[in-house]
């Protein structure tokens, strides 16, 4: 096997990356199997003979006829990847005047978002508090006895010929795998 450059060799040993594909240990399995092929086998009783012929699993039964190959998530796959590359850069460590300013900086925008959230929310507030007024003018102080005001808060007929978006679909816990139909067109009248 050929030897990596310094600079590999180094990250390597940052990541933990074994440096070649033979292992230094020898792996569980395989040193549980040899224990287990150098044993003469014993002839099984009734109970172990049932256990032996339905082993237990955790995946579901539909996951089992798939086969084995497919067990392995892509995205798990694209991290160990990315984050064991031995192009990838070490992790940043700071010094402890460094890690003073960077935490400085992070606590005074977290107070500035703080800031921001609290006006947003009292203008949020002022606004339902003049509607609140409004509509409380409007039922006492209209002089029609709040007919204006009952007439106002009706909620017949809204949904005419359209309805809330949230109703296009079923509401579902993941998203659609396409996410919007572009071809779709509305039926025309008859």
């Amino acid at each position: 096997m050929r030897s990596l450059s310094p600079a590999l060799a180094s990250l390597a040993n940052v990541f933990r990356i074994p440096m070649s594909l033979t292992p230094a240990r020898p792996t569980v399995s395989r040193a549980c199997n040899e224990i287990l092929a150098r044993r003469p086998s014993p002839q099984p009783g009734p109970i172990t003979a049932a256990v032996q012929s339905a082993p237990f699993s955790s995946t579901s039964s539909l996951a089992k006829r798939k086969g084995k190959g497919s067990n392995v998530d892509k995205r798990i796959t694209l991290i160990r990847y990315f984050l064991y590359h031995p192009l990838t850069p070490r992790p940043l460590r700071f010094s402890r005047n460094r890690y003073l300013r960077h935490w400085t900086i992070h606590r005074a925008w977290q107070l500035f978002q703080a800031k921001q959230r609290s006006a947003h929310e009292l203008e949020l507030e002022r606004q339902y508090q003049a509607m609140q007024s409004a509509c409380e003018e409007l039922r006492v102080g209209a002089g029609d006895g709040g007919r204006l005001f009952r007439k106002s808060m009706i909620k017949k007929g809204i949904f005419n010929d359209m309805f809330p978006i949230e109703y296009g679909r079923m509401q579902t816990e993941y998203p659609a795998a396409e996410g919007w139909n572009h071809d779709w067109k509305r039926p025309e009248k008859k």
